[in-house]
């Protein structure tokens, strides 16, 4: 397992910068960017409600962007950073990707797939590994994840706000 270092932090403030701009256009909060020997591939955040596409979580859309842009869907000696841990859906995308390393930042008790509900990286009998590091401004994507759900109730207590989550 990896340590965490200063670029770690660097990459990770992108991403949350990501699901900053996804919260304000109320989507839930979180973002995801892929490097390769400190060059940003791509960098997106959630689009789920926008596209009204149940596939469109940050981790794939950055995912088939990177591979249109290098024109490869092997994303070999990359490192992605997201806000939260990746569901099943998207820790699946990634090892098919080959992406050798995945940091996030908070854990997803309801559907995270790399140590929370399962640990698909752990799996053995797949044919990639992928080294997870987690808790890397944890701290931050847990509160901005935090305050776009107590909006989003208080909205829906207080109708008369205007429902507005931006």
């Amino acid at each position: 397992m990896s340590t965490i270092n200063d670029k770690d932090r660097e990459y990770m403030r992108l991403a949350l910068e990501q699901a900053r701009k996804a919260s304000a256009q109320g989507e839930v909060p979180i973002g995801a960017v892929l490097v390769r020997n400190e060059q940003i591939l791509a960098q997106a955040h959630n689009f789920r409600e926008i596209w009204q596409d149940p596939t469109a979580h940050a981790e794939i859309v950055v995912i088939r962007e990177a591979a249109t842009q290098s024109g490869s869907w092997r994303l070999t000696d990359t490192t992605l950073y997201v806000t939260l841990e990746p569901c099943v859906m998207c820790i699946g995308a990634i090892i098919l990707a080959r992406i050798p390393r995945l940091v996030f930042g908070a854990m997803d008790p309801k559907a995270g797939a790399c140590g929370s509900i399962f640990d698909l990286p752990a799996e053995r009998r797949l044919n990639h590994r992928v080294d997870v590091v987690s808790g890397v401004l944890e701290q931050e994507s847990q509160e901005l994840l935090q305050e776009f759900f107590r909006r989003l109730r208080e909205d829906v207590e207080n109708p008369a706000t205007g429902g507005s989550l931006a």
